[in-house]
């Protein structure tokens, strides 16, 4: 089985095919066109720039990804200007293209994210459905993340318990099968990857801000500043980071020039802290559910301090942990189609004239 993915539900746009044989995942290929250069000279994600850029860069991507799936094959020749020249060519409900010819299912992330950034992907997805007369998966975007550890190919252990940390999100989910999530709890206020951003911006470091965090929290003291950690002690699993923010905010105000010669310390444990609060309430919802695994997924699943914090609590507690390698830790296309085979199993697919993005999607 071969699954074309497709993911533009912020600012990454992106396609990729994964190949599935016996349970088994192989990516054949995998395009991720980034922005972060644009949107660095604003500090941040503007939805409609985002929004240009996905049309402008839809088509190529997938293209991209669906000719180097193929390339090698001494079967297969490219046609002039590939799939731009096939959709002209096509009729409904024929596939007359070489490079969609091996493409079994399209997958597309539906929600949750920015919706005019989602409808273009969405939007492509269902045409390309309709022109080539393939069956549609609509994948929300955390599913995706999740999913994600199985591209590891191991034999995840069941129950497990999901910590999705990225930032737009930061939310645990407890999975009894694969495909099946039941929400336990998730953050109140700011999610762990925007504080990480907040937090530089007031350093007055670059956007992203996580991964300037974390470069100068390699040369600092992490116990040097002690900060924060809401909501550890509530008897739940939900979260809240915009105090922690708030708390570097109020000593930087103190005395702006000794903060800021410390500002590798003040990275440090500020990155200590978040990882701290994050291991703590998913080592607790693991206990209480009796979870064998703990998969950990999101763009702030790449930072080195979380990964090993989570990795030494899990260790400790006879636990399973899977994570991704840090490629599919950002947005990608690969995670939705690796989503997708899992509904595919159950044979839930998408109404093309019905689906719509939707920015709001719970899992």
């Amino acid at each position: 089985m071969k699954i074309l993915g497709i993911e533009t539900s912020c600012d990454e746009t992106s396609a990729s095919v994964v190949e599935v044989r016996r349970g088994k995942f192989t990516v054949l290929s995998e395009v991720v066109s980034s922005q972060i250069k644009i949107h660095r000279k604003t500090g941040g994600i503007v939805p409609e720039v985002a929004a240009r850029e996905h049309v402008k860069n839809i088509l190529p991507v997938i293209d991209q990804a669906l000719n180097e799936s193929v390339i090698g094959r001494a079967s297969w020749r490219r046609p002039k200007n590939s799939l731009l020249h096939s959709l002209k060519k096509s009729a409904p409900g024929r596939s007359l293209s070489p490079v969609l010819d091996d493409v079994d299912y399209l997958a597309v992330t539906a929600g949750p994210g920015l919706i005019t950034s989602l409808m273009v992907g969405v939007e492509a997805a269902k045409a390309l459905s309709y022109v080539f007369n393939k069956k549609l998966v609509a994948v929300n975007h955390l599913a995706g993340h999740l999913a994600s550890s199985l591209l590891l190919n191991e034999n995840i252990k069941l129950p497990a318990v999901g910590l999705v940390v990225s930032g737009g999100h930061t939310a645990l989910y407890l999975m009894k099968k694969l495909g099946s999530y039941q929400y336990i709890g998730g953050t109140q206020d700011d999610a762990a990857g925007e504080a990480f951003d907040k937090t530089a911006k007031l350093l007055g470091l670059p956007y992203p801000g996580g991964p300037e965090i974390s470069k100068l929290a390699k040369k600092g003291d992490a116990d040097k500043y002690k900060m924060p950690q809401p909501m550890r002690d509530k008897p739940n699993f939900d979260f809240s980071f915009s105090g922690i923010k708030t708390h570097v905010l109020y000593e930087y105000q103190k005395n702006p020039k000794e903060y800021l010669k410390n500002i590798n310390d003040v990275a440090a444990s500020f990155e200590k802290t978040v990882a701290e609060i994050l291991t703590f309430k998913t080592l607790k919802a693991a206990k209480k559910f009796k979870a064998r695994s703990i998969i950990l997924a999101g763009g702030v699943a790449a930072n080195t301090r979380l990964r090993k914090t989570l990795q030494v609590k899990s260790n400790e507690n006879g636990i399973y942990l899977f994570v991704p390698e840090l490629k599919y830790c950002t947005d990608n296309a690969t995670m939705i189609a690796v989503a997708a085979y899992l509904q595919i199993q159950k044979k839930d697919f998408a109404d093309i004239f019905k689906l719509k993005a939707n920015p709001n999607w719970e899992l």
